[in-house]
């Protein structure tokens, strides 16, 4: 598959190649030359980061007493 790069030094990713894998924007990559070659890589998800505040004020704690408690009642 031919690619152009711009004047701006970007190039874009057809769509068959980001839905193969499952790419979506913002994502990014890992770059590096192998014997003239440019090779990209999707970087490590940091799982983390990306779940920071995804679940505030959410109480897994109360959730699992709940779950136990159900559990002991149905013995």
């Amino acid at each position: 598959m031919l690619l152009r790069l711009s004047s701006k030094g970007q190039l874009v990713l057809p769509k068959t190649i980001r839905e193969k894998l499952r790419l979506k924007s913002g994502d990014q990559f890992l770059a590096r030359i192998v014997n003239e070659t440019i090779v990209l890589e999707p970087a490590p998800v940091n799982i983390v980061a990306k779940l920071r505040g995804k679940y505030a004020g959410h109480d897994f704690l109360k959730d699992l007493e709940d779950e136990h408690r159900q559990e002991i009642e149905h013995e």
